[in-house]
């Protein structure tokens, strides 16, 4: 997987160094000099990844990188700081801007490329779901995007045989998460399908493989989205390299640095806060595009799908589909006489009807205002009749309770029926039909079923 690169260094050789060997893996690299020109290059050209050097003048890669996780528009490209600095304060300082990891010069081009490819493969995930969430706010079925989520208050599975070390690492997370400890890889699979915001492994445990288990959760798909932070031995290169080849996020080196314990587990739990964020928005955004917002059924544009595909099942032979059409009668009286406010209680009293008297496989719609359509598959006219008159009786049977209980509404419907009669029928032919003798019965009086054959 290819990407675009930022690679941020005050001095020339070290960025036509990077360039070079980037390049040559078939990376699109750009280059800045110093933070302000990153800064605006990021803001511009969107890279998939920053690799920032420490040491600059005047705004050094802390500051820069702090700004790049500020500003709503570049806060999910991962920044990798590349300094020659290996000291635990600058590390954690780093990580506490907001960088994802950090490269030792002179850099180790094996660690370099596995840690891009790493990257790479989860800023696709966010660009993707960015994009979509977009998408959505642009249809106005999703509000603005959230805050910077935070990373604190998470909870943390911590899967090691050390119990000394376990419990350790335990204590340092108790301070502002929840942590838990599994030594069995099988019981920690359990727990971290339940309610978990990060998994903490050991890489290099005795009892079990702990890169086995990271890439157990990787696939299995209850697990997929969960951050991975394993800890492994800084020397175990291969062990490194491999951990990041399977999927897991971050790397945690022994022996565990409590300041830099805490900084990436926050930082892990901050990211998976905002990938959930934009898949609920997500979520959310389909459900909408799909669903009547006043009474919670399924809308139009979902029937039309669902009744093409049945159509097309019954044109080759499949069970037939029937369909009522339905429209509530003297609708605009009720709106005209008790305001609109009243007419919604009516709509969203008659889905509720609508929908208990209807099998489970049948598909009850607000097509448009008044009128509501039921799909029904395998279902013949006569039955399709029959269930309509269930429908009708219901709802002219019982009033109507509205304003709040005070007011009571007789109500009733009118309801055309129609079924598939063979390979040269459609979609279209059969809502026409349906709809048709929902208009005779309207004329015949309302409060009727009429149903019309082929």
């Amino acid at each position: 997987m290819s990407a675009r690169i930022l690679v941020v260094d005050d001095i020339e050789a070290n960025v036509r160094l990077l360039e070079a060997k980037l390049t040559a893996e078939y990376y699109e690299v750009l280059t800045a000099s110093d933070g302000p020109t990153a800064l605006a290059m990021a803001a511009a050209e969107r890279p998939d990844i920053v690799l920032l050097d420490v040491m600059m003048p005047g705004m050094d890669g802390f500051q820069v990188c702090r700004r790049l996780k500020d500003d709503p528009e570049t806060r999910h490209v991962p920044v990798v700081l590349v300094t020659a600095l290996d000291g635990r304060a600058d590390r954690v300082a780093g990580l506490e801007a907001g960088a994802d990891d950090f490269l030792t010069k002179p850099i180790d081009d094996v660690m370099l490329f596995a840690r891009v490819r790493s990257l790479t493969r989860l800023k696709a995930v966010i660009d993707e779901l960015r994009e979509r969430e977009a998408s959505g706010r642009r249809m106005g079925v999703i509000a603005g995007a959230a805050s910077r989520l935070g990373g604190s208050g998470g909870r943390i599975l911590i899967v090691d045989d050390n119990a000394r070390q376990a419990q350790r690492v335990c204590s340092e997370l108790a301070i502002e998460h929840r942590p838990v400890i599994e030594s069995d890889p099988e019981k920690a699979m359990l727990t971290a399908k339940g309610p978990v915001d990060l998994v903490l492994v050991n890489a290099c445990a005795k009892a079990f493989d702990g890169l086995r288990f990271a890439a157990h959760v990787r696939s299995d798909e209850t697990t997929r989205g969960l951050p991975i932070l394993a800890v492994v031995d800084p020397d175990e290169r291969q062990r490194i390299v491999k951990a990041l080849e399977i999927g897991v996020n971050d790397i945690l080196a022994r022996p565990i640095d409590p300041g830099e314990l805490a900084a990436r587990a926050r930082t892990q739990i901050r990211r998976k806060r905002y990938t959930d964020y934009l898949r609920t928005n997500l979520d959310h955004s389909l459900e909408l595009a799909v669903t009547d917002q006043l009474t919670g059924l399924h809308n139009r544009r979902y029937m039309q799908g669902q009744l093409e595909a049945l159509m097309l099942r019954a044109g080759v032979g499949g069970e037939p589909v029937a369909t009522l059409v339905i429209d509530i009668d003297h609708f605009k009286r009720i709106n005209d006489s008790f305001g609109h406010d009243v007419g919604d209680e009516v709509l969203r009293e008659f889905a509720v009807r609508l929908a208990s008297n209807v099998r489970a496989v049948d598909l009850p719609v607000r097509h448009g205002g008044e009128e509501f359509v039921v799909v029904m598959p395998d279902t013949s006219l006569d039955d399709a009749r029959r269930i309509a008159e269930r429908i009708r009786l219901h709802v002219a049977g019982s009033p109507f309770r509205v304003m709040g209980g005070d007011e009571l509404l007789s109500v009733t419907i009118s309801i055309g029926v129609a079924a598939s009669f063979g390979p040269e029928d459609s979609a279209q032919a059969l809502l026409k039909r349906a709809d048709e003798a929902v208009y005779e019965a309207k004329s015949r009086g309302r409060n009727r079923v009429i149903a019309r054959a082929a």
